[in-house]
C-alpha cells in the first residue's frame, strides 16, 4: 500500500513539508510506502472549462499536473498539503488540485475513487479553518473517504524549527497518519473477504433554473 503525500508549498523543505513529514514516517512505520510530490515553483495555468481532458484523460497544459496524475494511479491513498496564503490554500494548490481532479472527473478516470484523502496546513497564526475547508472539498466531490485527525489538521509555526515545537500540531499530524494507516488495511482487508464497492448509479446532473411554461 502506498500513500501520496503533495507539498502545496513554494518551499520544497518548509513548513508544509516539516508536517508532512512527520506523516510520512507515521506511515512508513505502520509498513505503508510514502512518495512526498513537490508542486514546485513555477507558476500554474488555472483550469480553463475546455473541456479537452474528457476526450485526452490528460489536461491540454502538459505540466505537473499530468506528471501527478500519471503517478497517482499507482496510490492508495492521498495527502494534500498547503500553507495557508490570506486564510486560504496556496496560489499553486488550488490550480493543481482544480486541473487534477477536474480531468479525473471528466474523464472519468478511477485515481480517487473511494481512495481515502486529507489535508493539512501550515500557517503561522490563523485562516486554517478556512484553507482547510477548502481542501476537503474536492475529496467529498470524488467519493473519497475522508480522514480526520483528533483536532483539525493544522500546524503553527513561521518556519520548520517553529512547527517543530508545535507539539499539539506535529501529534495531529501522527495519528492522522495512524488513522490513514488502519483505514487502508481495513480497505484491504475487507477487499479480501470479498466485500464489493458499492453499486453505482448512473449521474444524473440538474441546475436550479426553473422554466416557467
Amino acid at each position: 500500500m502506498k500513500v501520496l503525500l503533495v507539498n502545496g508549498s513554494p518551499h520544497e523543505k518548509g513548513c508544509t513539508y516539516t508536517a508532512l513529514k512527520e506523516i510520512a514516517e507515521v506511515l512508513n512505520h505502520e509498513e505503508i510506502e510514502t512518495e512526498i510530490f513537490q508542486v514546485g515553483k513555477q507558476p500554474l495555468t488555472g483550469c480553463i472549462a475546455c473541456w479537452n481532458c474528457s476526450k485526452t484523460g490528460k489536461c491540454v497544459f502538459d505540466d505537473c499536473v499530468n506528471e501527478f496524475l500519471q503517478l497517482a494511479e499507482n496510490f492508495d491513498g492521498f495527502i494534500f498539503g498547503s500553507p495557508v496564503h490570506f486564510a486560504s490554500a496556496s496560489g499553486s494548490i488550488s490550480p493543481f488540485m482544480d486541473r487534477a481532479f477536474f480531468v479525473v472527473n471528466c474523464s472519468e478516470r478511477k485515481t480517487f475513487y473511494l481512495k481515502p484523502g486529507a489535508a493539512i496546513v501550515s500557517t503561522r497564526r490563523a485562516g486554517a479553518t478556512a484553507a482547510l475547508d477548502q481542501l476537503n472539498k474536492y475529496f467529498t466531490k470524488m467519493e473519497m473517504p475522508v480522514i480526520s485527525s483528533r483536532y483539525w489538521n493544522m500546524v503553527h509555526g513561521n518556519t520548520p524549527d517553529e512547527v517543530k515545537e508545535d507539539l499539539e500540531g506535529l501529534q495531529i499530524m501522527r495519528i492522522l497518519g495512524r488513522n490513514m494507516a488502519w483505514f487502508l488495511k481495513c480497505k484491504e482487508a475487507g477487499e479480501k473477504a470479498g466485500i464489493a464497492f458499492p453499486e453505482k448509479e448512473e449521474r444524473i446532473s440538474t441546475n436550479f433554473i426553473r422554466h416557467e411554461e
